[in-house]
């Protein structure tokens, strides 16, 4: 399994990201509506995700022992048709947890990824996945950061961090 090599900066005022990115001539990449199904799939500390940019559907599985910037494992496979891939989990046994959407703008500076994440419900957060821990952290401090003002959390954490239980959700859309 490949492993996920990211945190999030939560709490970001994106006017001010958006600044410090140009400045730092990142590009911009994406600006796209996300949807995604998330299923259990009946393994402790795991899930199942089919994911909907815009573009292109990808079916992941993902791993997570513990909330460090590399501590999540996941398969991930391009799908060709996101609802009959849906179709397909569910036929299969998988049981479905939440259908969620987000907005997301995504930018790449010297090969690392930097996603502007905006979710119902919570404020703006920043994502930063490289190759490398060393990748990531040499970014977050290009952007003004500190190590220790990220976090490895995964979203659901993030929604409790707010107080909000992403799982009472059976559907996640911007109202």
């Amino acid at each position: 399994m490949k492993t996920e090599i990211e945190v999030k900066i939560l709490n970001i005022d994106v006017d001010i990201i958006k600044q410090k990115l140009a400045e730092l001539g990142a590009k911009k990449v994406a600006e796209r509506n996300m949807r995604r199904f998330v299923y259990d799939c009946k393994q402790e500390c795991s899930f199942v995700r089919l994911r909907d940019d815009g573009k292109k559907s990808t079916l992941t599985f993902k791993e997570r022992r513990t909330y460090e910037i590399d501590s999540t494992k996941e398969i991930e496979v391009v799908v060709d048709n996101f609802e009959e891939a849906h179709k397909l989990l569910l036929g299969m046994g998988l049981s479905l947890i939440t259908y969620q959407e987000n907005k997301r703008n995504s930018y790449v500076l010297d090969n690392v990824e930097i996603e502007i994440d905006f979710w119902p419900k919570i404020p703006a957060y920043l994502e930063v996945e490289g190759k490398s821990v060393e990748d990531v952290e040499r970014i977050v401090k290009l952007l003004g950061f500190t190590m220790e003002q990220t976090t490895a959390l995964s979203t659901n954490k993030v929604y409790a961090n707010y107080g909000i239980d992403l799982h009472s959700f059976k559907e996640l859309k911007f109202d």
